[in-house]
């Protein structure tokens, strides 16, 4: 095969537990140019990614008439890892010889020719590994198990970028970063506690620094206790910036974002706050790496269980978090 695009338009963390799948390919196919088909959003996780080759722009391939669109789009196999019905629709009218997805997508019938039958919402596997389903007509014959995925982060490289001034006088070996929002992509621990933890933790000795987008910073900026060991960083970093911060300290504290998924592929404590219900719970979306951490209520919870919206969350003590940043990996 010369050309391999994988197909993936959705957030930050999604993008990034593709990863696994991506290394799997390149060695498998190692003289294939591999194309990760993905939002602007996402080119900077993308480029961290030494196993790809190319990144396509799907937020300008839209604005491109039609016969340029079909015209970027060939090659000898797409993966719609995340179903895309314009891209499906595009893939078919370029003649890709092999059109993989899933096959609980209709418009995938009259566009995929090889589709596999399986449910993310129902599997009890985690994310990164329902991703290797959709590669079983290239030759996988098995499911690799969530560990053996890890290796796989050899392979993203922390960009070389400055951090603001601000950030220069600051030990990020003892730094600790909380990240209190997550866009409305996942259930939420309280504010308070979060700022409940960083005076616990500086207290300890640590820094802290809270990071969000400044839409998000608007929501807690205010109400941050005024420290010289915390900091509010909100709005001030681009994602490269972000991704090297993250890298360059301790720990990471957030929900299921993607500052989370970035904390435990750069290799540092990832502490991630969950749901314990379907399909939003730790055992599809905890990250990865050998450092990750999902906490989750401890008591079972019937709302759970039964598929509702629940708050549990916000039931994980302070104590709980503070535990699993200062247990020794």
């Amino acid at each position: 095969m010369d050309r391999i695009i994988i197909s993936r338009t959705d957030s930050i963390g999604d993008v990034i537990l593709t990863l696994p799948l991506c290394v799997w390919l390149k060695k498998q196919f190692p003289q294939t140019e591999l194309i990760f088909l993905g939002r602007s959003y996402t080119k900077d996780i993308i480029a961290c990614f030494d196993v790809v080759d190319t990144f396509l722009n799907f937020d300008d391939f839209s604005s491109f008439p039609t016969s340029e669109r079909i015209a970027k789009l060939k090659a000898d196999c797409i993966i719609h890892v995340f179903p895309n019905r314009e891209i499906a629709t595009l893939s078919k009218k370029a003649k890709i010889p092999m059109r993989i997805g899933t096959a609980r997508r209709i418009f995938h019938l009259l566009t995929c020719n090889h589709r596999l039958n399986f449910s993310r919402k129902r599997s009890l596997l985690h994310e990164s590994q329902l991703n290797f389903e959709l590669l079983k007509p290239l030759g996988l014959n098995e499911i690799p198990s969530f560990d053996s995925l890890f290796p796989s982060l050899n392979h993203f490289n922390i960009p070389t970028v400055s951090l603001p001034s601000e950030f220069s006088g600051i030990d990020l070996s003892n730094t600790i970063i909380l990240h209190p929002k997550s866009q409305g992509s996942a259930s939420e621990w309280p504010l308070e506690k979060y700022i409940e933890l960083a005076q616990v933790l500086v207290k300890q000795k640590k820094t802290v620094i809270f990071t969000g987008t400044e839409n998000e910073g608007k929501e807690f900026s205010a109400i941050l206790p005024v420290h010289p060991q915390i900091f509010d960083s909100s709005g001030k970093l681009n994602l490269k910036q972000l991704i090297r911060l993250i890298a360059s300290c301790e720990a990471l504290v957030a929900c299921s974002t993607g500052p989370y998924h970035i904390a435990g592929i750069s290799g540092i404590k990832a502490i991630g706050l969950f749901s314990p219900r379907k399909p939003i719970h730790p055992g599809r979306w905890r990250a990865l790496g050998n450092k990750s951490v999902a906490l989750v209520f401890e008591s079972p919870c019937s709302i759970c269980k039964k598929g509702k919206v629940c708050s549990c969350i916000e039931k994980i003590s302070v104590q709980s978090v503070l535990s699993a940043i200062n247990d020794a990996h």
